[in-house]
């Protein structure tokens, strides 16, 4: 029976990474080899060394909006910080409220821009459920949607602890991946960030395959499990969708036997939570998916994962332990070694950090 304690690391607070590479292929790469436990130590720009022609590449194109908004109470103009989490519809969100304790369902509020000059945009709290998410109306805008792009702020991770947007740092492009579409994440599907246009265009001119799913991060993804047996923790949501022509690649790629390399848990996630519903379809599908992937996991899809370097405890720790040794407990040890390794070559932590391939 693992605990979540097994899956806890120490990590040197300098090495959680507070801004990105000066470009984005310029992060460095530690390689997991899954048969031997090997590491090797790369940099990013390299992963052309560990992909071969008729391998599928699986990107989450989802992209980050502006999810932090600031507000104030009119009886007491206090100041509220307003996180967008999912669209109900327009104007409608369910969201999370900082301080919410006294924000019951009839309260109001209005929003500032990020100075703290005040808009005409107000919000009303319509209830709060049992994960203590509240879902807020806005009024005074056709859909907020529209106004995020001013109002909005960058969510950065609450590891990040400089303010967004600070020197030379624009976090509202580097916060995002090159090839993001359709909004809807509240974080960063952190594993793309290190690819720029023209590596993904040299991937594609040496015969690897590319294509998108798209999973909608949310804040979820940085909880750390609580309880003390992990098989006891309670897995967030997120939406998913798959294309058709992604559905088509897929089930090619696996009637070819030709490998599938998933970038990001969250391709993972997805690409695992529509297999065990059955045979892989052919067609566009979508849907929400609360998996939680941890050892002894047997995958059915992907072959390869490409990804950050993860918090202790957390369940994106606990998805790679599983792929590094599917079906077994083995792969928590070679993780944690290969983590170990990271820490004495001082590698740089979490999103806005280095990455890491399993093969």
């Amino acid at each position: 029976m693992l605990r979540t304690s097994d899956f806890d690391y120490q990590l040197p607070p300098e090495l959680i990474a507070q801004t990105p590479a000066p470009e984005r292929d310029q992060s460095r790469l530690l390689v997991l080899d899954r048969a031997t436990g090997v590491v090797a130590h790369r940099q990013f720009r390299e992963v052309l060394d560990f992909l071969h022609p008729g391998d599928l590449l699986v990107l989450n194109d989802s992209r980050v909006i502006p999810a932090r908004l600031r507000g104030i109470k009119p009886a007491t103009g206090a100041p509220l910080e307003v996180f967008l989490l999912e669209e109900i519809r327009a104007n409608e969100w369910w969201t999370l409220l900082r301080p919410g304790k006294r924000m019951r369902p009839g309260s109001r509020f209005g929003l500032t821009h990020p100075g703290g000059q005040p808009t005409d945009i107000e919000g009303t709290v319509l209830e709060k459920n049992l994960s203590g998410h509240y879902r807020i109306q806005f009024q005074g805008v056709p859909d907020i949607h529209a106004r995020l792009s001013v109002l909005g702020e960058v969510p950065l991770p609450p590891y990040i602890t400089r303010a967004a947007n600070t020197g030379a740092i624009d976090d509202f492009e580097r916060y995002q991946t090159v090839y993001a579409q359709p909004p809807g994440s509240v974080a960063a599907p952190t594993a793309g960030l290190h690819f720029t246009k023209p590596l993904l265009e040299t991937i594609r001119a040496r015969g690897i395959q590319v294509c998108s799913v798209t999973l909608h991060v949310g804040p979820g993804t940085f909880a750390p499990v609580k309880t003390e047996v992990i098989t006891d923790h309670l897995m967030h949501e997120e939406r998913y969708e798959i294309s058709a022509a992604t559905a088509v690649a897929l089930h090619a790629a696996q009637r070819e036997h030709r490998r599938i390399i998933a970038v990001g848990t969250t391709s993972v996630r997805v690409l695992e939570s529509v297999a065990q519903l059955g045979p892989f379809p052919e067609t566009a599908t979508a849907g929400r998916t609360r998996i939680f992937i941890h050892p002894p996991f047997d995958f059915r899809m992907a072959q390869g994962l490409l990804t950050n370097f993860h918090l202790p405890r957390s369940t994106l720790l606990m998805l790679v332990s599983a792929f590094a040794a599917p079906g077994s407990l083995r792969g928590r040890e070679m993780v944690l070694h290969a983590y170990a390794e990271a820490i004495r070559q001082r590698y740089r932590f979490f999103s806005y950090g280095d990455a890491m391939l399993v093969v």
